[in-house]
C-alpha cells in the first residue's frame, strides 16, 4: 500500500476545505482529498449568497446574531455565532481581495433578503454565489504548490495511534486500490448526509462519511437529529420512476426575498396562516406548511409564483433557475412553478470547539461536517457559506498551531490501521437498489414529520440491514452504502431520543417544544 505523508491533511474541497487548504499552506504542505473532481460540492450547488453585515449603515453583526440565535429555536451556542458574524466579515473581505464578483449597484454590493433575516445583507453573485465562491478559491488552491489535490479518492476510515488521529485510509477510485495518507493534522470537510434522503438538494457525495468515519474512531457527534428541508425544490414530472433523479434543483429561498409567493393546489396563498413573515418565516416552518397544505390538497406539490416580480429583473437575478425552468418547460417569469421540500442541509455532525477540535487529538472538522453549535436547531438562510469559510479559517490556524508542537508519525501506523476482515457484502448490482431503500425509509420514518413509532421502525430496518455488514468494504460505493446507514441511523436514534418538537424536528407525538426537559444537545458516541 502506497503511503503519502504531508504536514496537513485536509478531506473535503467544499468551501471549508478550500479554505483551510489556503491557509495551511501558509505554513507547511498539504494534501487535499476530493471524493469526485474539485468544486463538485454543495458549496458549487448554493445558490442564495452568502449572509454578512458588511451595510454598517443599516445592519450590525448584533443584527445578524439576534436572527440566527432566533431561527436557531433556543439551541444556538451563542459564543459560536459572535465567532460566525464577526469573523465573517472578514473572511469574506478576504474572498472579495481574492476576485469574487458579487452583485453591486451603483452605490455598492446589492444586499438581498431571506427568511428570517431582519435586515438586506445577502450577498450574492446572480444565482450561483457558491461557484463563485468555489472557483475564487479553487483556482488559488490549484495555484499553491503547497499543496498537493487528490481527486476521486474516498476517505475510508481515520488512521489512530494511541489515542491519536494521524491519517486516513482511503480508496483511490480510479485505480481501485487503498492508499494511506500520514499527517499529525487532519481536517475533516466531507459535508453533510443528505443523500440519505429520497428528495435531497444535495450532490451524490453528500452521503456523511466524513461523520461516519469519524464517529467510528471515537469522535463524539451532536445534534444529529436536526436535518433542514429546504422548502422548495423544483419538482419535476417528466422521467421520474420509482429511481428518483439527484440531486432535486433547488429553487433559491432568494427569490421568496425578492417576493415571490407560495400557492396551493387551489391557487391560493397560505404561508399567512402559518406565520406572521408569510414566506419569509424560517424554512423550517415553510417546509412544515407545504407538507400541510400539500397533505390537506392531496396534492405533491405547491406553487412558487413570481409574476409580482418585474419579468427583466426575474431573467437577470436568477439566470440558473430562469435557465434551469426553461429547460422543464417553465417560465419563471409568469408560470407557476411546482415546487416542494427536499433535505438540504445538516445543522449536526462532529462536536467542535470554536476552533473546530474534536474530542480527539490529531482532528478537527469544518463546515457542514461540523457541530460547533452556530446554527442551533435551524439554520438561518444563507449562512452556510459564512460557516464555512469561518470555521475553515479557524480549524486550519489551530492545525498550524497544534503541528508546530506535534511528534513525528512513522510511516508503520498505516499498516496497523489496515482491516483485514473480508468477505462479501452484497452483490454491486444491489449497492443502489439498498441506497434506495436507505433514502425511501428516512423519507417516510424521519423526514420533515416525524413520530416515535416511525422512527422505531426506521432503526429496526437500519439495524437488520447493518448486519448484512460485518466485512471490510471493497470500493467507495460498498463503504458509502455501511455510512449511509450508520448515519440513518444515528439521525432516528436522535430523534426518537428527542421527545418535544424544535426546529427542524417536529414530532407529531411530542408536537410542543419543551425547554425544561430538552433545552441542550444530544451527544453519541461509541
Amino acid at each position: 500500500m502506497e503511503i503519502f505523508k504531508s504536514d496537513f491533511l485536509i478531506v473535503g474541497g467544499g468551501i471549508s476545505g478550500l479554505t483551510s487548504s489556503l491557509v495551511c499552506a501558509q505554513k507547511g504542505s498539504v494534501t487535499l482529498l476530493t471524493k469526485g473532481k474539485t468544486e463538485e460540492t454543495a458549496t458549487e450547488k448554493a445558490q442564495g449568497g452568502i449572509a454578512v453585515a458588511l451595510d454598517s449603515k443599516n445592519d450590525s453583526t448584533s443584527f445578524h446574531l439576534e436572527d440566527t440565535i432566533e431561527a436557531g429555536a433556543g439551541l444556538c451556542e451563542k459564543d459560536a455565532v459572535e465567532v460566525l458574524v464577526k469573523d465573517g466579515v472578514e473572511r469574506v473581505k478576504e474572498l472579495i481581495e481574492m476576485g469574487a464578483d458579487f452583485d453591486k449597484t451603483s452605490t455598492g454590493f446589492e444586499l438581498n433578503i431571506e427568511g428570517a433575516h431582519r435586515k438586506r445583507r445577502i450577498l450574492h453573485a446572480g444565482d450561483y454565489t457558491g461557484k463563485e465562491i468555489a472557483q475564487t478559491l479553487a483556482a488559488r488552491v490549484i495555484k499553491d504548490k503547497n499543496i498537493d489535490i487528490r481527486n476521486f479518492i474516498f476517505g475510508k476510515d481515520l488512521i489512530m495511534e494511541g489515542g491519536r488521529c494521524v491519517g486516513v485510509i482511503a480508496f483511490d477510485s480510479l485505480k481501485n486500490r487503498q492508499i494511506a495518507f500520514i499527517s499529525p493534522c487532519v481536517i475533516i470537510s466531507t459535508g453533510g448526509v443528505c443523500q440519505t434522503y429520497k428528495y435531497t438538494t444535495n450532490p451524490e457525495f453528500a452521503t456523511g462519511d466524513g461523520i461516519a468515519m469519524a464517529y467510528r474512531a471515537g469522535a463524539v457527534l451532536r445534534d444529529m437529529e436536526f436535518v433542514q428541508f429546504h422548502p422548495t425544490a423544483l419538482v419535476q414530472f417528466k422521467g421520474l420512476g420509482e429511481e428518483i433523479a439527484f440531486p432535486q434543483f433547488l429553487i433559491s429561498e432568494a427569490v421568496r426575498g425578492e417576493g415571490a409567493h407560495l400557492l396551493n393546489k387551489l391557487g391560493e396563498r397560505f404561508m399567512e396562516k402559518y406565520h406572521a413573515k408569510a414566506e419569509l418565516a424560517p424554512r423550517d416552518i415553510v417546509s412544515r406548511a407545504i407538507f400541510e397544505e400539500m397533505k390537506k390538497t392531496d396534492s405533491d406539490h405547491v406553487h412558487l409564483n413570481l409574476s409580482g416580480i418585474d419579468p427583466e429583473k426575474v431573467q437577470k437575478r436568477f439566470p440558473t433557475i430562469y435557465k434551469t425552468c426553461k429547460e422543464a418547460g417553465l417560465d419563471l417569469t409568469c408560470d407557476d412553478i411546482p415546487v416542494a421540500p427536499a433535505a438540504h442541509y445538516f445543522m449536526g455532525g462532529i462536536k467542535t470547539d470554536l476552533e473546530g477540535r474534536t474530542n480527539i487529538p490529531g482532528l478537527w472538522a469544518a463546515g457542514e461536517a461540523m457541530s460547533s453549535g452556530v446554527h442551533g436547531a435551524n439554520r438561518l438562510a444563507s449562512n452556510s457559506l459564512l460557516e464555512g469559510v469561518v470555521f475553515g479559517h479557524r480549524a486550519a490556524m489551530s492545525a498550524i498551531a497544534f503541528r508546530d508542537t506535534s511528534k513525528a508519525i512513522p510511516s508503520s501506523v498505516a499498516g496497523k490501521n489496515v482491516k483485514t476482515k473480508h468477505g462479501k457484502m452484497v452483490k454491486a448490482k444491489e449497492i443502489n437498489k439498498l441506497k434506495g431503500f436507505i433514502k425511501n425509509l428516512m423519507w417516510k420514518d424521519a423526514g420533515i414529520v416525524r413520530n416515535g413509532h416511525d422512527l422505531e421502525q426506521a432503526i429496526i430496518e437500519l439495524h437488520k440491514l447493518s448486519e448484512k455488514f460485518d466485512v471490510e468494504p471493497e470500493n467507495k460505493d460498498e463503504a458509502e452504502l455501511i455510512n449511509m446507514t450508520l448515519v440513518g441511523k444515528l439521525i432516528a436514534g436522535a430523534s426518537l431520543d428527542r421527545k418535544e418538537s424544535r426546529g427542524a424536528h417536529y414530532r407529531t407525538d411530542c408536537p410542543q417544544k419543551d425547554d425544561k426537559n430538552w433545552k441542550r444537545h444530544l451527544e453519541y458516541s461509541i
